[in-house]
């Protein structure tokens, strides 16, 4: 199976089944000198483990993970970092009546296009475990946006019809919510109306917006590699994310250009700003110093408990009633997986852009 790897020179390859005997990654690239620990990688992993609300499916998992290679006594060597994480909590047996036939939704039919063949238990590949590795990679190029003064920070601002304002935005309200909403008020709000779903078995999507701050100017590519591209590959390989804007996104299509243009201005530390930020912080597509926001819309969760119509392998129209432990919504458990995503991303795109001028290289190099 090609396309499970991803970036250029900070490369990550993750790999393992929803349902197989444990997943991981392997992340080639990362620099050398880096403080790394197993409890470094776990925080983000406890941020998108199962079982931990009511919105998200009841199967335990510890998800606890192992580093087996490319550390020595807590620092990174340089050389590839392999971790592992077991599943212990399979239950396939919930999965085996949809081995012969196609869920609505799901990547079910076109697995079988494609292969002639697919893991049917919990959707293998395609499952949402899969993004183990993507976050445990996240957790370590997290690491290294540290060192530069990066920080990425995500969170809810839309679920179902219930949006989070800028005016109500409080950062330790993201942790404290089940929903991760920076506004504690529509997050209550929320929670009340996905019971209500969850009472019709239906489910809800919405929106996760990321804020990178402190990312310098400079980093993309005008062509090939911009770096609003490459962000937006990057998130829109998240199985469940339809829709990726940066800036100002799809609302630019109502704006004027003497309205969407940024206009710069000297700053008093002596540095060119903008006065907005339409752009989200991206410019020809290299970042222009500025914060770099983006958002991702994440559908509705396919597995759900209502009554559906699809068809089997022979080609028979049927009806089907789904069971098993599913999210009755991604996105609060999404949150983790699209700032890892970013972060990789970012750390892939600041290690190629070391070569654009040769006075960088003669830093490196000479002193």
């Amino acid at each position: 199976m090609a396309g499970s790897v991803t970036g250029e020179i900070f490369k990550i390859s993750t790999w393992g089944e929803s349902h197989g005997a444990g997943l991981g990654v392997v992340v080639d690239g990362c620099p050398a000198g880096i403080d790394l620990c197993e409890e470094d990688i776990q925080a983000y992993l406890n941020r998108r483990k199962p079982g931990e609300t009511k919105y998200s499916t009841p199967r335990k998992e510890g998800d606890l993970v192992r580093i087996m290679s490319g550390v020595f006594e807590g620092k990174t060597t340089g050389t590839p970092i392999s971790l592992v994480v077991e599943n212990t909590s399979q239950r396939s047996k919930d999965y085996s009546e949809i081995a012969n036939y196609y869920r609505p939704g799901h990547a079910d039919y076109t697995f079988d296009s494609k292969y002639g063949f697919r893991d049917y238990r919990g959707g293998g590949r395609s499952s949402g475990r899969e993004t183990i590795g993507r976050v445990a990679a996240g957790a370590i190029a997290s690491r290294i946006l540290k060192e530069l003064g990066v920080e990425v920070l995500a969170y809810a601002k839309q679920i179902g019809p219930f949006q989070c304002s800028l005016q109500s935005f409080d950062r330790q309200a993201v942790e404290k919510s089940p929903l991760k909403m920076p506004d504690p008020e529509v997050s209550a709000k929320t929670e009340d109306y996905l019971a209500g779903k969850m009472q019709e078995l239906d489910s809800v999507g919405g929106l996760v917006e990321c804020i990178v701050t402190g990312m310098p100017a400079g980093v993309g590519e005008p062509v090939f590699g911009k770096l609003d591209a490459c962000l937006a590959s990057g998130i829109m390989s998240i199985g469940a994310v339809k829709g990726v804007e940066i800036g100002a996104g799809f609302s630019v299509v109502d704006k004027t250009g003497s309205e969407n243009n940024d206009d710069f201005y000297m700053g008093a530390d002596g540095k060119i700003k903008k006065r907005t930020n339409f752009a989200g912080g991206i410019l020809g597509g290299i970042s222009d110093g500025d914060d770099i926001v983006l958002r991702a819309a994440f559908k509705p969760t396919p597995s759900i408990f209502k009554e559906q119509e699809t068809v089997n392998r022979q080609g028979q129209d049927i009806q089907i009633q789904i069971k098993g432990r599913h999210d009755p919504i991604i996105v609060p458990r999404a949150v983790v997986v699209v700032e890892a995503m970013t972060a990789i991303t970012l750390v892939d795109r600041l290690l190629v852009g070391m070569t654009s001028q040769i006075d960088s290289l003669k830093k490196i190099y000479l002193g």
